[in-house]
């Protein structure tokens, strides 16, 4: 069985928490622009909001980030293993390299 981390530990950010915190900050102003041009009838620009919103979306995401705990999948288990864990038949052991 081979185990990956996909996430930073608790208290820390590595580069893909970056990345995916940059995602948000430029996913997220599109969506207000949109939501807001549609809820005024035209389609304009306001560069200040968008700025404060990536920001804070930014912002927001690495808080959340460094607030949660690290997440490790495991890959290549047979379903019997998993069937006999939940069943309670066999027991999943943690082992440091």
């Amino acid at each position: 069985m081979a185990t990956t981390v996909t996430s930073s530990g608790l208290f820390k950010v590595n580069w893909r928490d970056i990345i995916e915190g940059l995602k948000v900050a430029v996913g997220l102003p599109v969506l207000t622009i949109i939501y807001t041009s549609i809820q005024a009838g035209n389609f304009t620009f306001d560069w200040k909001l968008i700025g404060l919103t990536a920001a804070g979306g930014f912002i927001s995401y690495i808080i959340k980030k460094l607030t949660t705990a690290p997440q490790i999948i495991i890959k290549d288990v047979s379903k019997e293993d998993i069937a006999s864990v939940k069943s309670g038949e066999a027991e999943a052991v943690v082992q440091a390299k």
